[in-house]
C-alpha cells in the first residue's frame, strides 16, 4: 500500500466528484475566530461547497489568520459578506439552498435524520454563543451532532466537518457513487505509474 499523489490523487478526487453532484454552502453568523473561519474555508473548499456567506462579525477570509488555516483555498469558494443573518439567509434561499442551522436546540433534530440534499446551506454561529436566536427562526430546519462523550459540543470547524461530510454522505447514498469498496481508488490501469 502506497500514499497516492500527484495525478493518482487528482483522479481520485475527480471520481468522488463525478459521483456527487449535490449543491452545498455554508453561512457563518458571528464568527469570532479567523482560524475557525479559514479552517471552515478548507473543508468547505475540500467538500466542494459552492459558496460561503459571511454575516455579521465574521472575519474576513482575507484575515491573517483566515489565511494561515485555509492555505489559499478560498480561491475554490465564492465569498459574499451580508451585514445581517436575515440578508445572508435570504441571499442562500435566493440561490435555491434549503438553510440548516447546525444548533443544540430544543426542537433540532440528529444530523443523520434530516434531509440534506439535494441543497443545502449550513448556518454556523458564534464559537461560544452559537446560531442567534433570529437566525434559527429563519432556517428551514435545525440540526445537531449527536455526542456520545462528556463534552457537550463541537469546535465550529469541527462540526462545519462533520456537516458537510454528512450531507455528502446522503448523497452519495443517493446516487450510488464510489463507496471505497469498489470505486474509491484509482483504476488498476489508471495509476500513472508509466
Amino acid at each position: 500500500m502506497k500514499q497516492l499523489r500527484g495525478t493518482e490523487l487528482k483522479r481520485l478526487h475527480r471520481q468522488w466528484r463525478r459521483g456527487n453532484e449535490f449543491r452545498l454552502a455554508m453561512i457563518l453568523e458571528n464568527l469570532q475566530s479567523p482560524f475557525n473561519v479559514g479552517s471552515i474555508v478548507r473543508t468547505a473548499s475540500a467538500m466542494g461547497a459552492e459558496k460561503l456567506y459571511l454575516s455579521g462579525d465574521t472575519p474576513s477570509v482575507r484575515s491573517a489568520g483566515a489565511q494561515k488555516a485555509a492555505m489559499g483555498t478560498d480561491k475554490y469558494l465564492k465569498v459574499e459578506y451580508f451585514p445581517t443573518i436575515a440578508e445572508a439567509v435570504a441571499a442562500a434561499k435566493g440561490d435555491g439552498f434549503k438553510v440548516v442551522g447546525l444548533e443544540l436546540a430544543d426542537e433540532a433534530v440528529p444530523m443523520f435524520a434530516a434531509e440534506l440534499t439535494p441543497a443545502v446551506a449550513f448556518v454556523l454561529g458564534h464559537e461560544d454563543r452559537g446560531v442567534t436566536a433570529d437566525a434559527l427562526a429563519l432556517c428551514d430546519q435545525v440540526v445537531f451532532v449527536p455526542q456520545l462523550g462528556r463534552v457537550g459540543s463541537l469546535n465550529v470547524s469541527a462540526a462545519a466537518t462533520v456537516a458537510c461530510y454528512e450531507a455528502r454522505r446522503q448523497g452519495y447514498a443517493i446516487t450510488g457513487a464510489p463507496d471505497g469498496s469498489d470505486a474509491g481508488g484509482p483504476d488498476e490501469g489508471d495509476l500513472g505509474d508509466d
